[in-house]
């Protein structure tokens, strides 16, 4: 299983940027996603994460209303749409995947088996 991610770029803060993650080596539709980011000297945190099936989301606080996770099943890929990017966005983010029986997300990092690589977001002043 390969995750690909996508996306990632120097921007202005008030910005934007689309992340992309894309699937492959299995299939899609019973994985359940998250975007996760590590900034310098920082662990690593949920962004947000989205479920199979229905595609319930969660995005953490400092996210909320500027960031959206949504998913293609025809194109096996989640996205990361954020906006009104701040310098502390300012991370290497990572998709991540996990086999899911429920219609649910999943918020720890453990819970999640597949990675992708990152890609950095770099939000300038």
């Amino acid at each position: 299983v390969q995750l690909q991610a996508s996306g990632g770029g120097s921007v202005r803060a008030g910005g934007s940027l689309r992340l992309s993650c894309v699937v492959s080596g299995r299939s899609f539709t019973d994985l359940a996603m998250g975007w996760f980011r590590q900034a310098p000297g920082e662990e690593r945190e949920l962004v947000a994460a989205i479920s199979r099936g229905t595609g319930r989301t969660y995005a953490t606080g400092s996210v909320k209303g500027r960031f959206t996770i949504s998913r293609d099943s025809a194109k096996k890929a989640v996205y990361l749409q954020m906006n009104s990017l701040k310098p502390e966005d300012t991370a290497v983010y990572y998709c991540a995947a996990r086999k899911s029986v429920s219609d649910g997300y999943y918020v720890g990092d453990n819970h999640y088996n597949y990675w992708g690589q990152g890609t950095q977001v770099t939000v300038s002043s």
